[in-house]
């Protein structure tokens, strides 16, 4: 005896090779090939009598009748089978031919009654209908069930070996046998106040729709749950956050007045409103969950420092989190002088990096000096230092805070509740935590994806910063561009390089150039080292052909991620200083480094990154008030790519670019929920503002009312799943 739990390779009429395919594509049980919904209808549901189709030239319809005659033939000149059948109804006959199918004469015969479905053309012998979907019709003509044509047909997704009308012939009889068994997950309440269909009405209506019209209906009752699900998933994890104590740290306005008038430039109305609302989420007894975004430049870090400062001046500690060893550094030395009049001990910890910045207020001294890690280990337990900077070295086990009230971290926003508690050991309290993000996040993935985390904007730029021209660089323009960049190098300015990640001599690898290079979506053929060696050929290369053939007078160097931290950090120093005019770079390496000279990113095929990323190059120029220029080349004829080109050129607000990075590129790509087996037409429903506010009401209701779900089993059932499922951090 069957049921929705039972795995695929129990169904008989599922072969072995089948079942292979089934599990690429996820599915391990009935219940999962239930749930694989179609990708889009193909509608055969007008019959129509021969005599009338055959007037419809070039046009798919949908004919029922009997085979008069079937034979197969071979064309020598064509090298290919051909099966001819013709075909009448009480209004005529039509010749039908389908190409290389010479097995259909063993399932249809003479006298054998046929719904087909195709396109009629017309040959050198007259009109007919050109290699139609076939169907047998067993019994009764006019009260006949049919599945793959003479009705709205679902089409699938589909891989190599495994097609839709496979798997409409498997899904379909085990629908009539098992939909009862298939329980409601919507609370009833929802379904009344929605109108939405039953599951057992939808899960058929989405398979094998009546009309179109129920199609839809199906989809939005799934659309809706699927991400329904999602804001539950996300909102019971800010309900357990809130569950736990965090250390309270009032806001003190004397200091907060001191620190803002000792910084050397105005805080933005937008710092402003964001420092607030950090701190007076640092006041609460539970621990903060914000996620403080901004584009590159806007000023993010000393909104963190002011949360920073407070929290430290009421006794307790700070870890800032960073995620690169030059970004570490360069906020252990922008922090450090922030803090410099208000006597706060600063630790940086890298993997092989251990300095602690001490400041006298009474002599007004700044000393840094390097110590080893067992000292600032020590130094961090005993609570004698305040602040600790590093990378992910932080949440080692060996590292242990005296009392963390604060935790930032910067581009890192899916930090959870596990990373939080190895951060923090006390099982008493639990560290505020505040995520820092350069990279824009559409309102909708805001309100579902990162629903769990209240979201604070810095939505403007210093006063001072002119806005950074783009410019989109042909190859007929490159000469043009290398002239104007060697009159700005003269005059003192500093240039970017930014290489792609393949070397344009291996054609194969230039398929992974948007590829991610570590993670759940890294390409499964290919390793993270063999991809940065090819990205450091790419950076060699552009190295020797820049300072050989283009900028031979001009002082150029290379900076890639297996270099030494202390190399990349000298070459750094030297750039900033003046004594290297062009830094050619890999993506791999960040180079966040504040560079206040630097007027020019020049990004060599532009098309090969991502949108954000490339907002995010652009953001390390323009860090003073001298105009400042991105140069995409590229020489890519994708119309796509020139879309998302010509989206970074029209806007220079980052929210603005990720709304249109979501619409061009769609949700599954842009943040690899493709990998979450959710229907296509429910992450659609990411683009739908009222849709992801309605599921995020219903959600917050749902849990207010029940917040363990205790009363909803079916729904606490498939929450689980879906948190196996999806991992968001």
């Amino acid at each position: 005896m069957i049921s929705i739990e039972t795995k695929i390779e129990d169904i008989q009429k599922i072969a072995p090779a089948y079942q292979k395919r089934l599990k690429k594509l996820g599915i391990k049980t009935i219940q999962d090939l239930l749930f694989y919904f179609p990708q889009r209808y193909e509608d055969f549901s007008n019959i129509l009598e021969i005599s009338k189709a055959k007037k419809r030239l070039g046009e798919n319809i949908c004919i029922q009748g009997r085979i008069t005659e079937i034979e197969n033939t071979h064309s020598f000149k064509r090298f290919m089978e051909i099966t001819e059948a013709t075909i009448e109804d009480e209004s005529g006959a039509i010749k039908v031919i389908w190409f290389n199918q010479p097995y259909l004469t063993k399932n249809l015969k003479e006298d054998d009654f046929v719904c087909l479905a195709g396109k009629i053309s017309l040959g050198k012998t007259g009109i007919y209908l050109n290699n139609p979907i076939q169907e047998k019709i067993n019994g009764d003509i006019e009260n006949s069930d049919l599945t793959h044509t003479g009705r709205i047909i679902p089409i699938y997704s589909e891989t190599r070996g495994l097609t839709s009308r496979w798997l409409r012939y498997i899904i379909k009889p085990l629908l009539i046998i098992l939909r009862n068994q298939i329980l409601e997950t919507l609370p009833e309440e929802i379904i009344k106040k929605h109108k939405f269909l039953s599951i057992k009405e939808a899960i058929w209506q989405v398979h094998f729709p009546d009309s179109f019209e129920f199609a839809d209906a199906a989809k939005a009752r799934f659309s809706f749950e699927e991400l329904f699900l999602i804001q539950l998933s996300v909102l019971k994890e800010k309900q357990k956050i809130l569950l736990k104590k965090a250390p309270a740290c009032p806001m003190n306005i004397e200091l907060m007045k001191k620190f803002t008038e000792s910084l050397p430039f105005s805080l933005t109305d937008s710092q402003k409103k964001c420092g607030f609302q950090i701190l007076k989420d640092l006041e609460k007894p539970s621990p903060m969950s914000r996620l403080l975004e901004g584009d590159v430049g806007s000023g993010k870090t000393v909104v963190a420092t002011m949360g920073a400062l407070n929290t430290i001046k009421c006794g307790y500690q700070v870890a800032f989190m960073a995620p690169t060893e030059i970004l570490a550094k360069q906020h252990f030395s922008s922090i450090s002088k922030l803090l410099k009049n208000f006597n706060v001990t600063v630790g940086l910890m890298t993997s092989k990096n251990y300095r602690i910045c001490t400041h006298s207020v009474n002599s007004e001294q700044t000393e840094v000096f390097e110590v080893s890690r067992q000292s600032l280990l020590g130094d961090l337990e005993n609570g004698q230092l305040d602040l600790l900077i590093g990378t992910h070295s932080l949440i080692q086990k060996t590292v242990a805070f005296k009392n963390l009230g604060f935790a930032v971290v910067d581009e890192q926003h899916r930090f959870g509740v596990e990373q939080r508690a190895k951060l923090f050991n006390s099982k008493k309290l639990t560290p505020h935590l505040l995520s820092m993000t350069a990279t824009p996040i559409p309102r909708t993935l805001a309100l579902t994806i990162y629903g769990d985390l209240d979201l604070s904007l810095i939505s403007e730029m210093p006063k001072n910063r002119k806005q950074i021209k783009t410019v989109i660089v042909e190859s007929a323009q490159r000469k043009e561009a290398y002239n104007f960049i060697e009159k700005e190098v003269k005059n003192g300015k500093g240039v970017f390089v930014i290489c792609p990640k393949i070397d344009s001599k291996k054609t194969k690898d230039s398929a992974l150039s948007s590829m991610p290079t570590s993670g759940s979506f890294a390409p499964q053929n290919y390793s993270f080292n063999s991809l940065l060696i090819n990205e450091v050929k790419a950076v060699k290369e552009e190295y020797e052909r820049l300072s050989k053939d283009v900028f031979p007078d001009l002082r150029i160097t290379m900076l890639y991620g297996k270099m030494k931290a202390q190399e990349k950090e000298k070459i750094m120093l030297d750039f900033q200083k003046g004594e290297i005019d062009i830094l050619v770079s890999t993506s791999v390496v960040e180079v966040g480094v504040d560079v206040p000279r630097a007027t020019i990113m020049m990004i060599e095929g532009a098309e090969r990154f991502g949108l954000a990323q490339l907002h995010q190059f652009r953001g390390r120029v323009g860090r003073s008030d001298a105009q400042s220029y991105c140069f995409l080349f590229t020489t890519s004829p994708d119309q796509l790519n020139r879309k998302r080109l010509k989206a970074l050129v029209d806007s220079n607000n980052g929210f603005e670019l990720a709304e249109k990075d979501l619409e061009i590129r769609g949700p599954g790509q842009l943040y690899g929920a493709q990998q979450w087996g959710i229907p296509d037409f429910a992450m659609e429903g990411l683009f739908n503002i009222f849709l992801v506010e309605k599921t995020r009401a219903s959600a917050k209701e749902i849990l207010e009312k029940d917040p363990l779900l205790e009363n909803y089993p079916q729904l606490k059932d498939r929450l689980k799943n879906l948190e196996k499922r999806i991992h968001f951090e």
